[in-house]
């Protein structure tokens, strides 16, 4: 996985590997069960706004299962132009 602007400050890491076999919302729900970092902002509000590519194809069913070499990245909205 790979995270980018307010996910990764959410997170604390650029990226990281999570085992596969699993659908993107079980991942999802792993993600959003972990503790906040204090200061950092909410990653369930992150995750709830942001877009998802798998293999730099955007991902919109959240019952895809994800394969142990997929490359995830988590897009939230990015402000400016």
């Amino acid at each position: 996985m790979r995270y980018f602007g307010a996910a990764k400050a959410a997170t604390g890491v650029g990226e990281e590997r999570l085992p596969g076999g699993r659908t993107l919302a079980a991942v999802l729900d792993e993600l959003r069960a972990r503790p906040a970092s204090p200061g950092a902002p909410s990653l369930v509000t992150v995750l709830g706004r942001s877009s998802f590519l798998l293999n730099e194809v955007a991902l919109r069913d959240t019952s895809t299962v994800l394969a142990d070499d997929d490359v995830l990245d988590v897009l939230p909205p990015f402000a400016g132009g």
